[in-house]
């Protein structure tokens, strides 16, 4: 029972900011506006290690490096202390550097459809909400070519939904092939 208690916190508290600091390097990699609830506070609540990164880490190509590595770290202790808990011995420090990098992938796409999904109810509900810049920044890059190849069925743009299924596709076919990969690692 102590097991589960602290599982569900690591889970709470440690992959939920590795994914708050990959939220904050994808608004930034995609030039999404920040002058918005989400955007401030992403930015405040993972300030206090990025900006100490960005001292000893330089940014590469214009992406913020130091955010990348800080989730890919926080990531990396996230499944230490899973693994430690459920295993209860020491594992190859390979294989958890790999399937960080994969579970990233993962939280990824995980993101990317969150944020189709909030902005097709937006679209609805209140399609000039103050989140609507932010969520068609994340998702433009994807659903444009899909727009070009779906056309619209009466009012209804079908685009999101193929999007939501082909990243269903992808977290089956290719990130679980590299999970296993990874995985054996172990």
């Amino acid at each position: 029972m102590l097991n589960e208690a602290l599982l569900f916190l690591l889970n709470v508290i440690v992959q939920s900011f590795a994914a708050i600091l990959l939220l904050r390097f994808h608004l930034q990699w995609l030039r999404a506006p920040l002058r918005n609830p989400v955007g401030e506070f992403v930015m405040a609540f993972t300030d206090f290690l990025v900006l100490r990164a960005r001292r000893y880490i330089p940014s590469v190509r214009g992406y913020d490096s130091a955010t990348l590595l800080a989730a890919w770290l926080a990531e990396a202790l996230y499944l230490f202390g899973v693994l430690w808990i459920e295993v209860g011995h020491a594992f190859p420090l390979a294989g958890l550097l790999v399937l960080s990098a994969v579970k990233l992938l993962t939280i990824s796409v995980y993101l990317l459809m969150g944020a189709v999904f909030v902005q097709a109810i937006l679209s609805w509900v209140n399609p000039h909400s103050p989140l609507a810049s932010v969520l068609n920044a994340i998702t433009y890059r994807f659903l444009q070519p899909l727009r070009r190849i779906v056309p619209m069925l009466g009012n209804v743009d079908l685009s999101s939904m193929l999007l939501l299924i082909i990243c269903q596709l992808i977290l089956m076919v290719p990130i679980a092939m590299l999970e296993r990969a990874a995985s054996s690692l172990f």
